[in-house]
């Protein structure tokens, strides 16, 4: 679970009240503020999905990721990435209400950001709520199919639940996204010989 837990990026700001927060912001310059991000943005993307895809050194593979997820991470729309770090910071204080509202309010403003979904899913697979989670997670993926730590809380959630073959397809589809990952590798080595060995 170790990419999907690390998208919490947790910021040194003060949390601000929600309602008055709400009142500030409407969806129309929200929108207008995201278009920001542009074709540059995108392009850097697929560029940098490509290299780790090449990229055979665990190290270098983990500074690209790292360089995707914060990609991911961003939605272009200061307000957005705001209500994203107030809801970090919500959670690095345990105030999981609070940070349910604030990944609401975002996900509200831009349904197609796959980075307030793949925090809500963190946050609902840290509160036990798999079922929640694993509805996130599919609207990430839906959003983003390469989205890696996604597809590793898919894998984790159905493993946890006992569908293991399920489990260890996540896992393949996570390899062919990002296949230096040599925790990935043991884990999908070991499920493999695992469902073998309960096959015969």
């Amino acid at each position: 679970m170790r990419y999907f837990r690390c998208t919490f990026m947790i910021a040194g700001l003060l949390v601000a009240c929600g309602p008055a927060l709400s009142q500030d912001i409407g969806p129309t310059s929200t929108e207008t503020e995201a278009q920001t991000l542009g074709d540059e943005s995108v392009k850097d993307i697929q560029a940098l999905l490509t290299d780790l895809k090449r990229e055979r050194d665990p190290e270098a593979a983990s500074e690209i990721a790292a360089e995707i997820t914060t990609h991911w991470n961003t939605s272009g729309s200061p307000t957005i990435d705001l209500l994203m770090q107030w809801a970090a910071e919500a959670i690095k204080e345990r105030r999981n209400p609070a940070a349910l509202d604030f990944l609401d309010q975002a996900i509200t403003l831009r349904p197609d950001f796959a980075g307030a979904w793949n925090q809500r899913a963190t946050l609902h697979y840290t509160m036990n709520d798999y079922g929640k989670a694993m509805s996130d997670i599919e609207h990430v993926l839906a959003i983003e199919p390469r989205h890696f730590g996604a597809l590793a809380g898919m894998a984790a959630i159905l493993a946890e639940r006992g569908r293991e073959e399920m489990s260890l397809k996540a896992w393949e589809r996570y390899l062919e996204i990002y296949p230096a990952d040599r925790e990935a590798q043991d884990l999908v080595t070991k499920l493999s010989e695992k469902l073998a060995g309960s096959r015969t």
